[in-house]
């Protein structure tokens, strides 16, 4: 007889909710698809500035409660963080009604950081149209290829609170692992026709640094995927062969980006998204003298001479960045460029979620123009200000579960 203990019951377990098979081929869905749920993460002291810890974890709270009229909410809570999450819920759920007050769950999970569209587990479904069974892909989360150290926010953090917890080796491993935790604790509980199976991928990348429109075409930037700090020894022709099969890719549309910019080295999300097949929004800097205007025109070029994979030239639109000395903050440590991108959107049933950054102009524009390009959809605006001022806005902190 097999032995009983826990742990040979939750290898079991996982080893039946996983799959080896490197030649089965999936399809991402675009984002617009029909979701069961968001998942979200509630960030922990160790992945934030102390300073901006409350403010960040107020507005993950925030976009729980904007998601939830459209969706169910899957909000990842470390268990000492339960309580505030609980906490900040009441305060900011007050005008939700009793059902909509329901579709957001807290799950206690090993979560740290909040970019839960990087660490968790990207759904996708299987090329067979035959085969019902849900997938989601593991790409074993390697902390942006291993930029991030115990103070991931600048060596000052030490002498500003001597108690804050860091960022060391084994939280690191938590956020490796953490996709595939989700993913268990999706399936615990769960009817066999609703369980998913992990793909764990040889790729490495994050979620944030893909788009795909759902009809075969991919967008990236080459920085944020290619090279040694993610994937040694893969050359480009690896990469996209591994992503056609993981992603039904039929046509890539690489960007250049830039190594190093910041941590994520330039992630597709912040720079340009599909609205529908066809159709891309771009973020324009409203400086045009520094690298990050640099990189909108090489996206704006790349774009213009492309086709996607259905031979259709792509329709573009700026979206105009908003004024960012209303955004900045002056704390060590932070952003010294906020990643204030209007384009860093979501889609939920029925609607979409974009930033509002407190730039009343440029706020109303992004509003107005998103209005006018999903005439069939929901707009709301969630105000963020700590997001920003550490490296993400809502696309970043979502992941949407099909």
């Amino acid at each position: 007889m097999p032995p009983t203990n826990s742990l040979w019951h939750a290898q079991h377990r996982a080893q039946h909710h996983q799959t080896t098979d490197k030649t089965k081929n999936y399809i991402c869905p675009a984002e617009t698809s029909p979701h069961l749920a968001t998942l979200l993460s509630f960030p922990s002291r160790r992945s934030t500035l102390p300073e901006l810890h409350a403010k960040t974890a107020n507005e993950i709270i925030s976009l729980a409660t904007t998601i939830a009229p459209f969706e169910p909410v899957r909000l990842h809570t470390r268990p000492e963080d339960l309580k505030q999450a609980e906490t900040l819920l009441s305060q900011q759920g007050k005008t939700l009604s009793p059902s909509q007050r329901a579709n957001i769950s807290l799950i206690a999970a090993p979560t740290n950081h909040c970019w839960i569209r990087d660490t968790g587990p990207v759904y996708v479904r299987s090329a067979d149209p035959a085969d019902k069974t849900r997938y989601a892909i593991d790409f074993r989360f390697c902390e942006w290829g291993n930029k991030t150290t115990e103070y991931i926010y600048g060596n000052d953090c030490p002498q500003r609170h001597a108690d804050w917890p860091v960022m060391d080796a084994a939280a690191r491993i938590e956020n490796t692992a953490f996709a595939g935790k989700v993913l268990e604790l999706e399936n615990e509980g769960a009817e066999a026709a609703d369980e998913v199976v992990r793909v764990e991928a040889e790729l490495r990348l994050e979620g944030g640094g893909i788009e795909v429109d759902g009809q075969g075409t991919f967008m990236a930037t080459e920085s944020s995927i290619l090279g040694e700090a993610r994937n040694p020894g893969m050359d480009k022709k690896s990469v996209e062969d591994e992503l056609r099969r993981l992603l039904g890719v039929r046509k890539f549309v690489w960007f250049p980006g830039r190594v190093g910019l910041d941590i994520t080295d330039i992630h597709v999300d912040a720079e340009a998204r599909f609205i529908r097949p066809g159709v891309v929004v771009v973020s324009r800097p409203r400086e045009h003298d520094n690298v990050h205007w640099d990189i909108y025109r090489e996206i704006r070029g790349v774009l213009e001479n492309e086709t996607d994979a259905q031979g259709r030239r792509f329709e573009v639109y700026d979206v105009v960045e908003p004024d960012l000395e209303l955004v900045r903050g002056e704390l060590e440590g932070e952003e010294g460029v906020p990643a204030a991108s209007y384009v860093n959107f979501y889609f939920v049933n029925g609607g979409v979620v974009i930033p509002a950054f407190g730039d009343a102009e440029a706020d109303r524009e992004a509003l107005e123009l998103f209005k006018r390009l999903v005439p069939e959809r929901e707009v709301r605006q969630v105000c963020v200000n700590a997001l920003p001022r550490t490296g993400g806005v809502l696309h970043c902190v979502t992941q949407q579960v099909i």
